[in-house]
């Protein structure tokens, strides 16, 4: 089947900085432990991406620009002024609510950085914290502990952030429900705008995975970790603040507007080694490897594969990331895009979880119940290859 939807201009930008001071033991990210090829040449080669990709895919209003990786706020704060005055250059500030959030390590980040990613344009911080027992972090090869948690949050309030964000796990090695329950009592102390918080998955090609093979990873039991799971929903719905996605929780109009616009099936650019891109109906890939991905950036965009998108996967992608968010996806917009019937499409998947108890009927389309909440991948997994 050929691409025959319509596919946006795309509005988000998604950055990799692919550089950390440490691996984690869970991590399958694009990432590498310094020492690396210097710093400053990996900016130079962003710079040359960068300037491919515009001239290639020229950009109209930006939304959301995201710095990801690996750890952004490694960059020493010259090489932070330069790195953002790069993306400031090919995708110049014009959207009067711009998002543009940089992911952060606590430790990382003195008021000197602060001031400059601050003064760049930086205007929502995501930490990366995981944990608030000192023991755990140390057992999933965090480098920080908890008093540099409250010292960066402390510097980036002070220099003025006020869209901030942290990152929290559950199912962690050792990780018991009580242990839980008191990161959650300091992370909602911190009074912040947003929280992530993501359950343990071991993915192939980490430490935990190779523990795991060999019986010596202790994770907790899966009734606990539901329990973990059904605490930390309840915990934040108390204190105020809404699950807007599966994993994702927040105070009303400070959602990720980044990542709603995967969530919504949007187009976007990345740049940088391993970065994915959705650009005019097509998915790429980069180059991974740091010096591949030097070397490619020298013959073109470092572009290692490509796909186009049938309608037949827009259409199941659509399913799939719409149902994460807790509004569910809109029967209209589908009908927009594909201009065919969402029922219609799917009436034997979705009828099935709503029998199943999975799906629930929305005025404006369909989301998941309380119970579909909890066995997400379930519901997802109805709408591959299934048509």
């Amino acid at each position: 089947m050929t691409t025959t939807f319509n596919s946006s201009a795309a509005k988000a930008v998604y950055i990799h900085i692919p550089f950390c001071k440490h691996k984690c033991y869970y991590c399958d990210f694009n990432t590498y432990a310094l020492p690396v090829p210097p710093i400053d040449e990996y900016l130079e080669a962003l710079e040359k991406e960068l300037q491919a990709t515009v001239e290639k895919f020229p950009p109209e209003q930006i939304e959301t620009i995201f710095v990801g990786g690996g750890t952004p706020t490694i960059l020493e704060p010259q090489q932070m002024k330069a790195f953002l005055q790069l993306v400031n250059r090919y995708f110049p500030n014009q959207h009067e609510q711009l998002e543009f959030t940089m992911e952060a390590n606590p430790g990382t980040t003195d008021v000197d950085k602060l001031m400059v990613m601050k003064a760049g344009g930086v205007n929502r911080i995501s930490f990366g914290v995981q944990s608030f027992q000192n023991d755990i972090l140390k057992d999933i090869g965090r480098i920080h502990d908890n008093s540099e948690v409250y010292e960066s949050i402390r510097n980036a309030k002070k220099i003025g952030f006020d869209n901030l964000s942290i990152d929290l796990m559950f199912g962690l090695p050792n990780q018991t429900l009580e242990n839980m329950e008191e990161s959650l009592k300091q992370a909602l102390s911190l009074d912040l705008q947003h929280y992530s918080i993501y359950s343990l998955k071991v993915e192939e090609n980490t430490v935990f995975h190779s523990l795991y093979q060999k019986d010596k990873l202790p994770l907790p039991a899966e009734e606990e970790e539901l329990n973990m799971f059904l605490l930390i929903m309840n915990r934040l719905d108390e204190a105020g603040y809404q699950q807007y996605e599966i994993s994702n929780f927040a105070r009303a109009g400070l959602e990720s507007k980044h990542n709603k616009m995967y969530w919504n099936n949007q187009s976007y650019y990345g740049i940088g080694a391993g970065a994915h891109s959705y650009l005019q109906g097509t998915r790429y890939i980069n180059v991974k490897g740091v010096q591949d991905y030097l070397h490619a950036v020298n013959q073109g965009l470092p572009i290692s594969e490509e796909h186009r998108v049938s309608q037949k996967e827009a259409m199941e992608d659509f399913m799939m990331v719409g149902l994460r968010l807790m509004e569910g996806v809109n029967k209209e917009d589908f009908s927009q895009q594909f201009s065919q019937s969402m029922d219609q499409i799917f009436n034997k998947q979705l009828n099935k979880l709503i029998n199943h108890q999975l799906l629930e009927s929305t005025e404006s389309g369909f989301k998941l119940t309380k119970k579909g909440i909890l066995l997400g991948n379930e519901v997802f997994a109805e709408f591959i290859s299934s048509l």
